[in-house]
């Protein structure tokens, strides 16, 4: 026996006619998106969402959504969430979703209950009840795919800003922009020691120059990173040695010694130039 029999009652019996009232309320909406989603899109969606609400509401408990009778409600509004999210919705334009369906819901409760105030207002608040759990729920699935949106961004926008230039051969170019965190420095890595695998490269040029401050943490990033290159058989240089850096790591205490550091990246490529054997000299003519 549900819950409530009113709301299984009228949902089975006026399905169609809630569907309609229900998908017309979201077309007259202000927080209706043509430009992210076809109306046809937003109809599927309303009649999948209304067909499992039935069945849910026929068997289930009321009181409580978590229970394995609301899973498939409940994996619906996380797929419809986490859709809209990467649609580029709002989170109460996600929810409204949920919650626009009250109206239709309650004119039906209205017709079916008649005079009973009790009966009415009881039915009505077990249906506001049921509706907020699930429009919260929309709204925590929601922000969980905004986070995977955003942590998917992030990665995307880190890969994108360390690229491995090859300088010449034998020679790559790591040039760092901005801060140089510990999920950064992973990437930095993965992609130098993947360059120097394809190019066989025997020097790796990482330029700091990009890198407002170097604190001990950043530095022992950069060591990190020289010391992963090595052991692909890498020696590294890091240029872009401003005063202001090197007074810095030697207040720090950080130890450099063992990596050669040059003030530019230009200074660095010749340094590598020369490693590697070889030169470059002006064409004939030119001085």
């Amino acid at each position: 026996m549900p819950t409530d029999p009113w709301l299984a009652h009228i949902v089975s019996k006026f399905e169609s006619e809630i569907l309609a009232d229900w998908i017309q309320h979201q077309l007259a909406a202000d927080t209706l998106r043509r430009d992210l989603m076809s109306e046809a899109e937003l109809v599927e969606q309303s009649r999948a969402f209304l067909g499992l609400l039935r069945e849910a509401v026929q068997k289930g408990n009321l009181a409580d959504t978590t229970g394995p009778e609301w899973t498939p409600v409940r994996e619906m509004l996380a797929c419809v969430s986490r859709a809209r999210a990467k649609q580029g919705f709002t989170a109460s334009e996600t929810a409204t979703f949920v919650f626009s369906l009250k109206q239709p819901l309650f004119a039906r409760l209205r017709g079916e209950v008649g005079t009973d105030v009790d009966a009415l207002g009881d039915a009505v608040w077990r249906t506001t009840v049921l509706l907020d759990k699930l429009g919260l729920y929309t709204a925590e699935s929601y922000q969980k795919g905004r986070e995977e949106v955003i942590a998917r961004q992030q990665q995307e926008m880190m890969e994108l800003s360390t690229p491995v230039v090859k300088l010449w051969e034998g020679i790559l170019a790591l040039p760092l922009i901005g801060t140089l965190d510990s999920a950064r420095t992973q990437i930095v890595m993965e992609n130098l020691l993947e360059r120097i695998v394809e190019t066989g490269a025997s020097i790796a040029i990482i330029d700091i120059t990009g890198v407002p401050t170097v604190d001990t943490l950043v530095a022992q990033h950069l060591l990190k990173t020289v010391a992963a290159a090595r052991l692909m058989g890498a020696d590294c240089i890091i240029s872009g040695i401003r005063p202001q850096i090197a007074q810095t790591i030697v207040h720090l205490g950080v130890e450099l010694t063992n990596v050669i550091t040059k003030a530019t990246l230009a200074d660095a490529f010749t340094v590598a130039l020369e490693r590697t054997g070889a030169t470059i000299a002006p064409r004939s003519g030119h001085v």
